[in-house]
């Protein structure tokens, strides 16, 4: 036996949509205005009355959301207002209908209108629909439609809807104290319809200073028997939301849709000054400015204006490849992402300018106050996805990444205001939650949005950022030379105090411990740089050196098997065999001693050393990766050998170091994979050249700077730093070609000259 049964939900079900389902009171007017918007409204009007002036609530306190919208009439109040999950809105979106404004609809699942059970128990609408006119259209196949087109005119009938949940407990599980089994259809809701419209007339209404008359259409809602506590602080709070549900960066004046919040009759503090702070900030203060930016999904390629500049990258760039997020996120540039096309607008802060070294990017308390109210905020067809942008929301996930990888490898939170601009048309797989807190976690449509977003973020930090910040730190560096070295300070106070037997005591005292401390302090910079290359020589060297040892224990374990066997033993073969072994244990040996040279404990004091012979066995090192990737090597001297007075060391890091970079440049191009090493003992000059891509323009005030790398994150950003250091110490240089004759190839050509300046 069988029966078809009915879903019958109870009515606590209101409070899971509206009361729980909503997180604030600040989420569940955004809704009410979203619906307004929806409507077509020019403008919504927020009343809070019979409040105390503190905002606290009293029994006869009610609030009123009234906007002059294309209204409600019985049908639309009954089928769809009346019906939860109400297909109506969905559908319209489906077939891409634009309201008459040419909106774009938010919402779409039909229970938004619940959040207005998180506000209060008692509830009117009063909704006045807007006239209607039959119009012929003419369709693209020439096809002629009639279609409904509304007319600046009221109909002549005012809807009421009325909910009046206060005998109920929150949970609606007891009725005027008493325990009752509750369904929602046992819910009562009274429709009455005015035939004489008296509430939404046609009438002169103040907003702000501008009196206007109001079309005799639009809805008011009256919310009473209010849930909520409210205070001044949390009204602030409302006003700061509603001015953040359209760009926060777009002008005021080309906006079609206004909010207004009202305590009784007077209007509560104006938005214009708030914005008027934001906007001087972003617009004088920020370090860097990126505008028009976009994302196409199509060709994953990303286009902005920086500081008025045009910038377009692409997976295939090094700068987006190189970093450590795209390598393990998207790997290689075929990724298809699934997000969509989108657009970007972000404004870059420095927070950490001190008072010691000021520039016109310095902000006071206030200004760093009103920007980190602000984050990075998400709008769908210009309206918010909330809470993207909040200060405690972390959506793009930076303060994770910060917290668990590396503060300094990420621009923080609060020193990024921006704006990501999405649509329902080109993202269709971004969809809101149906809490209205964010983009649905399903698919890869979401990790893949997010992740871009955090590639262009890591470009903009690693790249010109580090940029600013060395230009900052290089700036800091030059005042500090202006106002006196230590050891100069020190030489004049001891000039001014030379009569003084007891300052001049302290002075000199003061002066040996500073010594003694600098000298420490350079010994330990010394043997910093010298370790930090042995790393990348064992790396390069250590493939090689495993690849010869494994051959000899596989010869070794495979003789003394034969010899366990007990059979008789050829001379002959087993003096190969033997030095086949020995054949290998001396490459490792060779490679070995090469790498020996670098280690601080065992470096060679000063002599002069033939350059050749140093090209020679750094070669040795890259041989195998150089014939894997055909890269094609030369080298070309002149009859006169290049000698030069330092040490192996020095040699073997400074050539290391640009043999690597130049085999990873040279694997990012696909043809003409070369290098050539042009040594002249006549100039005593040794010009490195490659025919990879070069370096870009913004990157070549910075490439001998520690710490920044052109290879995204995958660069340690000291080989070239660490190079010129060390020759400097011999008053030896190396820098960029920088006349026709010195580039070589059309990559990257760099120039060591090993000629002292005579002082």
């Amino acid at each position: 036996m069988s029966k078809n049964l009915k879903i019958r939900p109870y009515a606590r079900l209101i409070t899971m949509l509206g009361d729980q389902l909503i997180k604030n009171e600040i989420i569940a007017l955004v809704e009410l205005i979203k619906n307004s918007y929806d409507a077509d409204a020019s403008w919504v009007k927020v009343s809070f009355i019979d409040f105390n002036e503190d905002f606290s609530v009293k029994p006869i306190s009610k609030i009123v959301i009234e906007d002059d919208g294309c209204g409600m009439d019985e049908k639309i109040l009954e089928k769809h207002w009346l019906n939860p999950a109400t297909p109506d809105k969905l559908k319209r979106k489906s077939e891409r209908t634009l309201t008459d404004k040419k909106r774009i609809m938010q919402g779409e699942k039909g229970i938004g209108r619940f959040a207005i059970f998180k506000l209060g128990k008692n509830i009117k609408i009063i909704s006045r629909r807007q006239k209607q006119i039959k119009e012929e259209v003419q369709l693209d196949n020439g096809v002629l439609s009639i279609k409904n087109k509304f007319i600046d005119e009221g109909e002549n009938v005012e809807n009421i809807l009325s909910y009046n949940f206060s005998n109920y407990d929150d949970n609606f599980l007891f009725e005027s104290g008493e325990e009752k089994e509750l369904f929602l259809d046992d819910l009562d809701v009274v429709l009455e319809v005015e035939q004489e419209p008296k509430v939404i007339m046609a009438e002169k209404i103040l907003l702000g200073t501008s009196e206007i008359v109001r079309k005799p259409y639009g809805t008011r809602i009256e919310i009473s028997d209010l849930k909520s506590n409210w205070s001044v602080a949390k009204i602030e709070k409302v006003q700061r939301e509603i001015g953040k549900m359209q760009p926060i960066f777009a002008k005021d004046d080309f906006s079609d849709f206004h909010v207004w919040i009202y305590q009784d009759e007077k209007v509560h503090i104006s938005q214009e000054r708030y914005k008027e702070k934001l906007t001087t900030c972003l617009e004088n203060k920020s370090v860097f400015k990126v505008k028009d930016g976009k994302f196409d999904s199509k060709t994953n390629e990303i286009k902005f204006e920086l500081n008025g500049k045009q910038i377009e990258l692409s997976f295939d760039d090094p700068d987006i490849n190189g970093l450590k997020l795209f390598q393990k996120y998207f790997k290689d540039s075929s990724y298809m992402t699934e997000c969509g096309d989108f657009n970007f607008e972000f404004y870059i802060f420095d927070l950490k300018i001190s008072s010691e070294n000021p520039s016109k990017y310095m902000l006071d308390k206030d200004e760093k106050d009103i920007i980190k109210e602000h984050r990075i905020y998400l709008y769908r067809d210009n309206i918010r996805v909330m809470p993207y942008g909040d200060p405690d929301d972390d959506w793009l996930r930076i303060d994770m990444a910060r917290g668990t990888v590396s503060a300094a490898e990420f621009l923080s939170n609060d020193q990024v205001v921006g704006c990501v601009y999405i649509t329902q048309d080109g993202n269709p797989k971004l969809k809101d939650k149906t809490n209205r807190e964010g983009l649905i976690e399903e698919g890869k449509a979401l990790e893949d949005f997010i992740n871009v977003l955090q590639l262009i973020l890591k470009y903009l930090r690693k790249k010109v950022y580090a940029q600013y910040l060395i230009d900052k730190k290089r700036k800091a560096d030059i005042d500090h030379a202006k106002k006196g070295r230590p050891l100069e300070i020190i030489e004049k106070a001891k000039k001014q105090y030379q009569n003084d037997e007891n300052t001049l005591k302290f002075l000199n005292k003061f002066e040996t411990s500073y010594r003694q401390e600098q000298k420490v302090l350079f010994d330990r910079i010394d043997k910093t740089e010298s370790l930090a290359a042995v790393g990348l020589s064992i790396e390069t060297a250590s493939h090689d050196i495993m690849l010869f040892i494994k051959k000899t224990l596989e010869n070794q374990d495979a003789l003394i098997k034969e010899l366990m066997l007990g059979s008789e033993i050829n001379q002959n073969e087993l003096i190969t065999r033997l030095t086949l072994i020995r054949g290998n244990l001396s490459m490792v040996e060779t490679q070995m001693k090469d790498i020996q040279l670098l280690f601080p404990s065992t470096k060679s004091k000063t002599k002069n050393i033939n350059v050749s012979d140093i090209i020679e066995k750094v070669y040795g090192l890259y041989k195998r990766p150089f014939a894997e990737n055909k890269i094609k090597y030369n080298v070309c001297s002149t009859d006169k050998p290049l000698i030069v007075k330092t040490t192996d060391a020095v040699l073997l890091q400074v050539l290391i170091n640009l043999f690597d970079n130049a085999l990873y440049w040279l694997k990012t191009v696909s043809k003409e994979r070369e290098i050539l090493i042009s040594i002249d003992g006549n100039q005593q000059k040794l010009i490195f050249s490659d025919s990879g891509p070069g370096i870009k323009e913004e990157d070549i005030p910075y490439v001998f700077e520690a710490f920044y790398s052109g290879k995204g994150e995958e660069g340690r950003g000291l080989g070239l730093y660490i190079a010129k250091q060390l020759l400097d110490k011999y008053d030896y240089t190396i820098d960029l070609a920088e006349f026709s004759k010195d580039k070589k190839l059309k990559g990257a050509n760099f120039v060591m000259e090993f000629i002292k300046e005579v002082q």
